[in-house]
């Protein structure tokens, strides 16, 4: 079996680890009352990652040339850490709200200045992702032979310097169409509305 095909069954372990911990956490806690059991298994839900990185450095540290595979599990670490928390934080809501009398979760807010902040710290998540993805990448390279492209043709050839480019491309792009979008078009309706409902 070669390292791309033992890399993409590790990933799809991590994830299936990542949400099996997580409903295990959620049953022992609000199903079964379980609250120590409960905590050990959400603070495992981490864990998962850090075997993926260990497997993903050892192959490296073996002579694998990096390839597509490689960058794909440091863009999924990338966005589990970024956006781990919060999903965590969503479903342990929905399961008190289900199974134990909590208040329904509030959905994330459509217009106005709240709307604006969610934007805001959705961004700050995929921040967060590339933060981790692109210097996993980066020390994947240093691992298995550093070198720089010299050209764009070069960047978009290399499997991880062109992982790289995307994720810069994505957050631009979530950056343009999220939070600056809705600071200018989604904040300054609802202010409008408040001002003419003032006027009146």
């Amino acid at each position: 079996m070669d390292s791309g095909t033992w890399i993409v069954g590790a990933i799809l372990a991590t994830e299936i680890a990542f949400w099996v911990l997580l409903l295990l956490g959620l049953c022992a806690r609000y199903l079964l009352k379980l609250r120590r059991v409960s905590t050990f298994l959400l603070v495992s839900v981490p864990v998962v990652d850090l075997v993926l990185i260990l497997l993903v450095a050892f192959d490296l540290s073996r002579g694998a040339t990096p390839t597509t595979v490689h960058g794909l599990a440091a863009v999924y670490l990338g966005f589990s850490v970024g956006f781990g928390h919060y999903v965590i934080t969503r479903a342990d809501a929905w399961f008190a709200h289900r199974f134990a009398g909590a208040p329904r979760p509030v959905r994330p807010p459509r217009t106005g200045p709240a709307k604006v902040r969610h934007e805001w710290r959705s961004w700050f998540r995929v921040v967060v992702a590339c933060a981790i993805a692109v210097p996993a990448m980066l020390l994947m390279k240093l691992i298995s032979g550093w070198d720089v492209p010299g050209s764009l043709d070069e960047l978009w050839e290399d499997e991880l310097w062109s992982w790289a480019a995307r994720l810069i491309l994505i957050n631009i792009a979530w950056l343009l169409t999220g939070p600056v979008y809705a600071t200018f078009f989604k904040a300054t309706k609802e202010d409008a509305a408040a001002m003419s409902r003032r006027v009146r």
